[in-house]
């Protein structure tokens, strides 16, 4: 007992340190704004951030925007941000010294004088990348991740780091050592996960480009939530060297980087600037294509699926009318919408998303969390990790008549042979085949898809991991997939919100009819989807949403 004592307290030191590390930070942010402030009085941050990504970039290239203004009036607003919605982990004060050389050198690149965040899990040269763990504190990474040096070689200043779930494996943002992040348009409300910390920052106006990752729906749930937009690209077009994962070496459910920001052109503009020679050379695994400027700004009308529902999560009536307006819209456009029938999520969310993900009955998960202080909001997952395979197939066999969603998620957290890996991998692909050939057989582009929304209470994404089903789906294919905000919610979602049931009737749609309520003027946004390594025609579509 004395000697776990004195663990848990060596723990809870390194806590603290990290907590005096993060304020230590805002200090430095807030110092370093008002010395500039001191030396340039007249210069006017508010329209330094009303300027949108593209306008912006331009501006900082031909030298009309001084790089320094551009900085420190993003820092001032990000410790703004942070101060709100406790959003930023540490504050990378080498940024000051790449401003100075940037001035300098010229370097021109595209996002030339562009400060930028960065999400905890993606690597920066001397700073740690915590995943939310204590024993990840204090090991510094020993070089960039790759996307962090393609920004750099783009010019762009990477300036802060922010913050996620333990284990990233959710999608709310809460750690035990920085504790949770806030939506910054309504701080009872979660700003989604686990690219929380980005969701929160660039939807507060404190960051105008962002970088996370997406397992199954970490940078579309914060762009969803906090009002913004975000791609989700192919699992590979973009290089994940130097990015730490929630589940390390599994392939079933395709994890991506990506960008998030206010509007589609910014995210195009960061795709353009990422798909070079450097992104290339640096990481041979990635394919050289790079950005593919016909297909973006092609005006060809689109023929476009949809579904209004997956059958499995049923939509807020927000969700569903955010589908509907967007068809509609679309349809007056030019465009040819043709209904697309999604069969058999509840096989693919516990077959494929929740056994391809733990596969090893949660075995390297439940790793992660040794010696730790405290066993993450993921704690039905963490139980089941837990338990032996037997007393899984008992539970899930006694389950099924009164509780299926419950019988199904236990039944998919068995460990398995390596034989049914293999088996699972194969029937994934098979599913892939399918669900392309059921696209082109339809002639489809696009597709139109409902994102989960709008953003739930502190707290109830722990509660409502069934509810990752929208986005899931597509790290299972492995399609690129963007968010757009197109509506907010009304007087009428809301009163339409009561007769809300769900598809099982059971606590988990219970819950969610809970974490929907009082959210009126919320954003609520929907999912564009293209086929793999379509990012391109995925941007053109989401442009399409945006500007109708």
């Amino acid at each position: 007992l004395l000697l776990r004592w004195r663990r848990r307290r060596r723990l809870w030191r390194r806590v603290a340190a990290a907590r005096q590390r993060q304020e230590r930070s805002l200090v430095q942010m807030q110092m370093a704004v008002r010395r500039f402030r001191e030396q340039h009085p007249s210069v006017n941050m508010v329209s330094i951030l009303s300027l949108p990504l593209p306008e912006l970039s331009k501006k900082l290239r031909d030298g009309s925007l001084p790089l320094e203004h551009v900085f420190y009036a993003y820092v001032g607003k990000a410790l703004q941000i942070a101060t709100e919605t406790n959003c930023i982990t540490e504050y990378l004060q080498e940024s000051e010294t790449q401003l100075r050389k940037a001035k300098v050198t010229g370097n021109l690149g595209l996002l030339y004088g562009v400060p930028v965040s960065i999400k905890d899990s993606i690597d920066c040269q001397g700073h740690d990348s915590t995943l939310g763990f204590i024993k990840n504190l204090n090991k510094p990474a020993a070089e960039d991740s790759v996307v962090v040096q393609v920004l750099r070689r783009q010019g762009a200043i990477p300036f802060v780091k922010t913050n996620v779930p333990q284990s990233l494996i959710s999608y709310d943002c809460k750690n035990l050592i920085f504790g949770q992040t806030f939506n910054p348009l309504l701080y009872t409300r979660s700003p989604g996960g686990s690219s929380g910390g980005e969701g929160a920052l660039v939807g507060g106006g404190g960051s105008i480009l962002g970088f996370g990752t997406d397992v199954g729906g970490s940078l579309r749930f914060p762009a969803a939530f906090c009002g913004i937009c975000a791609l989700k690209p192919t699992g590979n077009r973009l290089s994940k060297k130097g990015i730490m994962s929630g589940v390390l070496g599994q392939k079933a459910v395709v994890s991506a980087v990506g960008p998030i920001a206010k509007d589609v052109e910014s995210v195009a503009l960061c795709m353009r600037a990422l798909l070079c020679e450097d992104m290339f050379s640096l990481d041979s695994t990635v394919p050289p294509l790079p950005f593919n400027e016909e297909v973006y700004s092609s005006t060809q009308p689109l023929r476009v699926g949809y579904y209004e529902t997956d059958f499995f999560t049923m939509p807020s009536p927000a969700m569903r009318r955010a589908v509907r307006e967007t068809k509609q819209l679309l349809e007056d456009a030019g465009h040819t919408l043709v209904p697309f029938e999604l069969t058999n999520v509840d096989y693919v969310v516990f077959n494929f998303c929740l056994r391809g993900m733990f596969a090893d009955g949660g075995t390297s998960f439940l790793k992660k969390f040794k010696g730790e202080l405290e066993k993450s909001s993921t704690g039905l997952l963490f139980w089941l990790a837990k338990s032996p395979n037997w007393l899984k197939t008992v539970t899930s066999w006694i389950a099924k008549p009164f509780v299926p969603r419950f019988s199904g998620i236990i039944r998919s957290m068995r460990a398995n042979t390596v034989d049914e890996v293999w088996s699972l991998h194969h029937e994934i692909e098979e599913f892939c085949h399918q669900f392309i050939a059921q696209w082109k057989k339809l002639n489809l582009d696009v597709m139109l898809c409902p994102m989960l929304g709008p953003a739930l209470g502190v707290g109830y994404p722990g509660k409502l991991s069934v509810a990752v089903s929208y986005t899931m789906l597509y790290n299972t294919l492995d399609f690129p997939a963007g968010v757009v905000p197109v509506t907010m919610v009304t007087d009428e979602d809301e009163e339409e919100l009561k007769g809300y049931q769900g598809y099982f009737r059971d606590w988990w749609d219970r819950t969610l009819a809970k974490a929907f309520r009082g959210s009126v003027g919320l954003p609520v946004a929907v999912q564009c989807v293209a086929l793999p390594w379509q990012e391109e025609l995925c941007l053109r579509f989401m442009k399409e949403v945006e500007t109708l």
